[in-house]
This record gives C-alpha cells, structure tokens and sequence, in this order.
C-alpha cells in the first residue's frame, strides 16, 4: 500500500553556486558519505542536485516537510552494492518512519546538464 509520493526537480546551476560558496551548505544537508560520493564526480554539481531533490521528495512523500525535526541528514542518498542510489534514514527520520509503520522507500533520480530530479515512493 502506498502511504505517499513525492517529486522534486531542481536547476543544477543552483546547486552549483551554493555548494561553491563557504556557506556549510554542503556539511548541512549532506552526510560525509554522500559528499565523498558527489566529490568523487567530473559534475559534482550534477550528483548532488538530484541528491537534494530525492532529499526533498522524501519529505513531500512523507508528508511532513522539514518538520518533526527531521534534518536534511537524516535523509540519506547512498548507492547500493550494485551502483542503485537508495534512502537510509536515521535519527528523527528513522523514529518516524517507524512509529508510523512505513517499510519501504522507492527512488528514482535522474539528471542532465542542466536539471536533476527525484520522485519517491514511501510504501506501508
């Protein structure tokens, strides 16, 4: 049974200037291993935007926003054994998903050039 869905898309460019700068955006909303992964990439840029949209997708599916005092590291986008980018969850977003009886998490990413996108499933 599905509990909720959600989508995100965003402009690469604007990830671009805000993980450029000093401002500890990066350190903000991703974990030490998403940014080992993204850093690891000719476009980091492109890596991590469709991580911040399966991030925000998440939180649209879940229903809940940012709210619940859900940090955007809780939310995870790590790879799979076989290379598929997945959502593992901790803290507060780990407590919820589970208090609520929610058991799976489908993601999709996609990105090009200019955009990134997400769409999750949150099933129960």
């Amino acid at each position: 049974m599905i509990f909720g869905l959600g989508t995100d898309i965003i402009e690469v460019d604007r990830i671009r200037k805000e993980i450029s700068k000093e401002s500890g955006l990066k350190e903000k909303v991703f974990a030490p291993a998403e940014i080992e992964y993204c850093e690891s990439k000719n476009d980091k840029a492109q890596h991590y935007a469709a991580r911040f949209a399966a991030k925000e997708a998440f939180f649209k599916a879940l229903g809940t926003g940012w709210g619940h005092g859900i940090e955007f590291q809780d939310v995870m986008v790590l790879n799979n054994v076989q290379g598929r980018p997945e959502i593992k969850l901790k803290g507060k977003a780990h407590d919820f998903f589970k208090s609520n009886n929610l058991k799976n998490i489908q993601l999709s990413m996609s990105h090009i050039k200019e955009l990134a996108s997400a769409f999750v499933i949150i099933e129960k």
